[in-house]
């Protein structure tokens, strides 16, 4: 059996969870003051994610802010940036276009602000 405590990062409380692992499974999780905390706690030990978010140049030379619409697997973040900065946008969009589709295991790359 494996123990790892993680601080939740869900909400501002903050809590720090334990994660008991039995090779890559969960046994049993304690400290969370809630469900989404034993969620990412559970998601956290046996694959975490993150939201990635950055800019992507546009055709104009325009930065245009985007984010990944869910998160995706940690290991991966360093290619999905690689796909990020080669992107070009094209002019004009608006919060929640795609900007490059299935940038990592049929998640999109959407803007997060409109730009004309």
């Amino acid at each position: 059996m494996n123990e790892r405590t993680v601080t939740c990062i869900e909400c501002p409380v903050g809590c720090e969870i334990k994660v008991v692992l039995s090779e890559k499974n969960v046994v049993s999780v304690s400290g969370n003051g809630c469900n989404r905390g034993k969620m990412y706690a559970e998601n956290e030990v046996v694959c975490p994610r993150r939201v990635v978010t950055s800019t992507v140049r546009s055709e104009r030379g325009t930065p245009v802010p985007v984010k990944t619409e869910r998160p995706v697997k940690k290991d991966e973040i360093f290619s999905v940036m690689k796909k990020i900065n080669s992107a070009v946008c094209r002019l004009p969009v608006k919060i929640g276009d795609v900007v490059v589709k299935n940038i990592s295991e049929d998640i999109d790359l959407i803007a997060t602000a409109n730009i004309d």
